[in-house]
Protein backbone atom coordinates (compact mmCIF):
# COMPACT_ATOMS: atom_id res chain seq x y z
CA UNK A 1 0.00 0.00 0.00
CA UNK A 2 1.43 3.51 -0.54
CA UNK A 3 1.89 6.17 1.54
CA UNK A 4 -0.26 9.16 1.85
CA UNK A 5 1.66 12.54 1.75
CA UNK A 6 0.10 15.89 2.89
CA UNK A 7 2.10 18.85 1.39
CA UNK A 8 1.65 22.51 0.91
CA UNK A 9 2.66 24.79 -1.92
CA UNK A 10 2.63 28.57 -1.32
CA UNK A 11 1.66 30.61 -4.62
CA UNK A 12 3.77 33.71 -3.50
CA UNK A 13 2.74 36.76 -5.82
CA UNK A 14 4.28 40.63 -6.21
CA UNK A 15 3.18 42.72 -8.59
CA UNK A 16 1.11 40.48 -10.84
CA UNK A 17 4.12 37.53 -10.84
CA UNK A 18 4.04 34.45 -9.04
CA UNK A 19 7.17 32.33 -7.68
CA UNK A 20 7.82 29.59 -8.78
CA UNK A 21 10.82 27.29 -7.68
CA UNK A 22 12.42 24.63 -9.66
CA UNK A 23 12.74 21.02 -8.27
CA UNK A 24 16.98 20.16 -7.51
CA UNK A 25 18.57 17.17 -9.19
CA UNK A 26 18.16 14.86 -5.58
CA UNK A 27 15.13 15.40 -5.31
CA UNK A 28 11.70 13.20 -6.55
CA UNK A 29 10.61 14.80 -9.63
CA UNK A 30 13.95 16.61 -10.55
CA UNK A 31 14.34 19.78 -12.76
CA UNK A 32 10.31 19.96 -12.34
CA UNK A 33 8.67 22.84 -11.40
CA UNK A 34 6.51 23.28 -8.13
CA UNK A 35 5.55 25.80 -5.91
CA UNK A 36 8.00 26.35 -2.78
CA UNK A 37 6.51 24.15 0.54
CA UNK A 38 6.61 21.13 1.82
CA UNK A 39 5.73 18.28 4.10
CA UNK A 40 3.16 19.07 7.10
CA UNK A 41 4.20 17.64 10.41
CA UNK A 42 2.30 16.48 13.43
CA UNK A 43 -0.03 18.61 15.34
CA UNK A 44 0.18 21.45 12.25
CA UNK A 45 -1.97 23.55 10.38
CA UNK A 46 -1.22 23.65 7.21
CA UNK A 47 -1.01 27.08 7.12
CA UNK A 48 1.81 26.30 9.85
CA UNK A 49 3.44 24.25 7.77
CA UNK A 50 3.63 26.43 4.90
CA UNK A 51 5.18 29.25 6.76
CA UNK A 52 7.91 27.28 8.35
CA UNK A 53 8.48 25.48 5.35
CA UNK A 54 9.26 29.00 3.48
CA UNK A 55 11.33 30.62 6.13
CA UNK A 56 13.37 26.92 6.04
CA UNK A 57 13.74 26.85 2.41
CA UNK A 58 13.98 30.49 1.13
CA UNK A 59 14.28 32.63 4.40
CA UNK A 60 11.54 34.80 4.14
CA UNK A 61 8.31 34.82 5.88
CA UNK A 62 5.03 34.77 4.37
CA UNK A 63 1.06 35.48 5.17
CA UNK A 64 -1.04 32.82 4.18
CA UNK A 65 -3.97 33.97 2.06
CA UNK A 66 -6.99 31.99 0.68
CA UNK A 67 -6.78 28.43 -0.60
CA UNK A 68 -6.39 27.68 -4.02
CA UNK A 69 -6.09 24.24 -4.67
CA UNK A 70 -6.13 20.53 -3.14
CA UNK A 71 -4.84 17.55 -5.55
CA UNK A 72 -4.12 14.31 -4.82
CA UNK A 73 -1.43 12.62 -7.15
CA UNK A 74 -0.60 9.21 -6.99
CA UNK A 75 3.61 8.83 -7.59
CA UNK A 76 5.32 5.82 -7.75
CA UNK A 77 6.78 6.70 -4.44
CA UNK A 78 3.46 7.33 -2.93
CA UNK A 79 0.22 9.56 -3.15
CA UNK A 80 0.80 12.91 -2.51
CA UNK A 81 -2.27 15.16 -1.20
CA UNK A 82 -1.11 19.10 -2.06
CA UNK A 83 -2.84 22.14 -1.11
CA UNK A 84 -1.98 25.49 -2.46
CA UNK A 85 -2.07 29.03 -0.93
CA UNK A 86 -1.89 32.05 -2.00
CA UNK A 87 0.92 33.58 -0.03
CA UNK A 88 2.05 37.72 0.48
CA UNK A 89 5.76 37.97 1.12
CA UNK A 90 5.86 40.00 4.62
CA UNK A 91 10.03 40.10 5.38
CA UNK A 92 12.54 39.19 3.03
CA UNK A 93 13.44 38.10 -0.11
CA UNK A 94 12.81 34.03 -1.40
CA UNK A 95 16.23 32.90 -1.46
CA UNK A 96 17.65 29.85 -3.24
CA UNK A 97 18.55 27.04 -0.53
CA UNK A 98 17.08 24.06 -1.63
CA UNK A 99 15.81 24.67 -5.13
CA UNK A 100 17.71 24.41 -8.41
CA UNK A 101 16.15 28.50 -9.65
CA UNK A 102 13.36 30.48 -9.08
CA UNK A 103 11.72 33.13 -11.22
CA UNK A 104 8.89 35.57 -11.02
CA UNK A 105 6.45 34.80 -13.91
CA UNK A 106 3.44 36.56 -14.76
CA UNK A 107 0.17 34.33 -14.89
CA UNK A 108 -0.13 33.83 -18.38
CA UNK A 109 3.90 32.91 -19.15
CA UNK A 110 3.33 30.03 -15.81
CA UNK A 111 2.72 27.14 -18.85
CA UNK A 112 5.74 27.48 -20.11
CA UNK A 113 7.30 25.61 -17.49
CA UNK A 114 7.63 21.71 -16.99
CA UNK A 115 5.44 21.63 -13.53
CA UNK A 116 5.44 18.45 -11.32
CA UNK A 117 1.86 16.96 -12.28
CA UNK A 118 0.10 17.95 -8.49
CA UNK A 119 1.19 21.29 -9.06
CA UNK A 120 -0.53 22.08 -13.00
CA UNK A 121 -4.15 21.54 -11.71
CA UNK A 122 -3.31 24.87 -9.44
CA UNK A 123 -1.10 26.19 -11.97
CA UNK A 124 -4.72 26.52 -14.08
CA UNK A 125 -6.44 28.54 -11.49
CA UNK A 126 -4.24 30.89 -10.77
CA UNK A 127 -4.08 31.46 -14.63
CA UNK A 128 -7.28 32.55 -14.09
CA UNK A 129 -7.10 34.60 -11.44
CA UNK A 130 -3.59 36.64 -11.28
CA UNK A 131 -3.81 39.61 -13.22
CA UNK A 132 -1.11 42.16 -14.02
Amino acid sequence: MKKHIHVVGAVITENGKVLCAQRGNTKAQPYKWEFPGGKIEEGETPQEALKREIQEEMNCNVEVGERIETTVYEYDFGIVHLTTFYCTLIEGRPMLTEHAAIRWLAAEELGKLDWAPADVPAVGKIKERVRP
